[in-house]
């Protein structure tokens, strides 16, 4: 074939397209798995690149292969870091245990194109060889597990700033709103007075503590098993080779890394996933709640709260004239429904570990890097495009603040819960407000029912007075 060329593997022979950097296993896998059409996350891709430069910096310091070899190698590697090559890693995210086929896909890349910076054609692999030299002293059953790892916590990387960003933005409409009176709700039912501003600041709170959740999560991510090899037993590595590697990785990626105290641990549980999976999931859970709020606070404009008005971002209807809806709100819902949905197969991928490997890894890594990257992306535009253009509706709150049916709670230490909830009941019959039957039935002073029903000095601690 023309456009082919024909390798071989220890299953014989394979064609291969003429122009690809990777070779026959890679081929055989995209033959094998045609499952989703998806691909390596970029993450991934880059932390795998990482691994074998680093691996290739220290084995070639090592003398365990040639200087020129490692120097192929790191150019590859680095060129794949710098954004070059992603094309030719084609395998499927669904792949073969253990990620074995996307492990050879990346050396055979790294090999095929150190081989061209030697001089070689592709596919020859007599200067640099996938297995025998980019490879060296590696097993996927332990770079695999640190690729895992390494790309969950570059992938995080982006995630904390928007986190803080979103976490700003709702702090800052907190001080906006700050003297804003509305109605609390509890049950969807009419609640004692609060200001718009505390609410907006229980929500900064919320996304604060989702991320710091998430950092702690993320601590068991930096031990790595690299130089375990094919059991956690360290089988044709150098002694010096795991610490020289892993010192190497943490410097090119910029992140606090060291070495597992037990490979094999390291190699068996795979339990750091599940818990920054776990802790995604509790983010999720969290905006779905404050998106949900939002939608029910911009709700209307005639019919619902209208308490806040969203940006209008497009048009809601291919047939109501006029209709705006809360669409970044509804993403974010969505979104958080498959990182929760990403959890859960994590969470039975996690547990399928059998002896010395856990072969589900493919899944783990798909699940847990799609759930932040889809994170990251929908609470930027939540907070650009929404948070940050929310305005009040001043008339709305106040009529809520005045009108709810729980300013009757402040009277409870001056008349007592029963004959407040009296109060309650004639308020609700009568349509009149709680004030005015306290000032008709002469149930406080004048001073009082303008101290203790004030909505105002229900929102913070407030001394009784006589």
């Amino acid at each position: 074939m023309a456009n082919h060329r024909t390798e071989s593997d220890s299953l014989g022979k394979v064609e291969v397209p003429t122009e690809a950097l990777y070779g026959a296993q890679t081929s055989r896998a995209v033959a094998n798995f045609p499952i989703s059409g998806l691909k390596a996350n970029p993450f991934l891709i880059r932390a795998l690149a990482m691994i074998k430069l680093a691996a290739a910096e220290a084995n070639a310091e090592l003398g365990l292969i040639t200087e020129k070899q490692g120097s192929a190698i790191v150019q590859a590697a680095q060129e794949v870091l710098d954004g070059k090559h992603h094309e030719h890693f084609v395998v499927d995210v669904f792949q073969a245990g253990a990620g074995v086929s996307l492990h050879m896909n990346t050396n055979e890349v790294l090999a095929n194109r150190a081989s061209q910076i030697l001089g070689e054609p592709l596919g020859t692999y007599k200067k640099v060889h996938p297995n025998d030299h980019v490879n060296y002293g590696q097993s996927t059953n332990d770079v695999f597990p640190t690729a895992m790892r390494l790309s969950a916590l570059l992938a995080l990387e982006e995630l904390y700033p928007v986190l803080e960003s979103l976490a700003a933005g709702f702090a800052s409409k907190a001080e906006e709103f700050k003297d804003i009176l509305k109605a609390g709700r509890t049950h969807m039912q009419d609640a004692v007075p609060i200001t718009l501003g505390q609410e907006f600041a229980a929500y900064a709170a919320a996304v604060k503590e989702s991320s710091a959740s998430i950092r702690r999560n993320a601590v068991t991510l930096h031990a790595l098993g690299l130089g375990g090899s094919a059991v956690g037993t360290g089988l044709n590595t150098h002694p010096d080779y795991r610490f020289k590697a892993v010192a190497k990785l943490a410097k090119l990626s910029g992140l606090e890394l060291h070495p597992a105290y037990d490979l094999r641990y390291a190699m068996q549980s795979c339990a750091p996933m599940a818990d920054v999976s776990g802790a995604l999931r509790g983010l999720a859970l969290e905006m779905i709640r404050i998106s949900n709020d939002l939608r029910l606070l911009s709700s209307g404009p005639n019919t619902g709260f209208n308490e806040i008005s969203l940006p209008s971002l497009q048009p809601g209807s291919s047939i109501m004239p006029g209709k705006v809806n809360p669409v970044l709100p509804e993403l974010t819902a969505m979104v958080c429904f498959q990182v929760i949905g990403n959890d859960a197969a994590t969470a039975m991928a996690v547990q399928a570990g059998q002896l010395e490997l856990n072969v589900m890894m493919p899944a783990m890594a798909h699940a847990t890097l799609q759930s932040i990257t889809i994170l990251t992306n929908t609470l930027r535009e939540l907070d650009q495009r929404c948070v940050r253009g929310i305005t009040a509706n001043k008339e709305r709150n106040a009529y809520y603040a005045s009108s709810t049916i729980a300013l009757a709670t402040a009277l409870n230490p001056y008349i007592g819960y029963r004959k407040a909830a009296e109060l309650v009941k004639e308020a609700v019959a009568s349509g009149r407000s709680i004030v005015d039957l306290a000032r008709e039935k002469k149930l406080l002073s004048e001073d009082q029912i303008a101290d203790i029903l004030d909505p105002k000095n229900m929102t913070e601690p407030h001394a009784r007075i006589s």
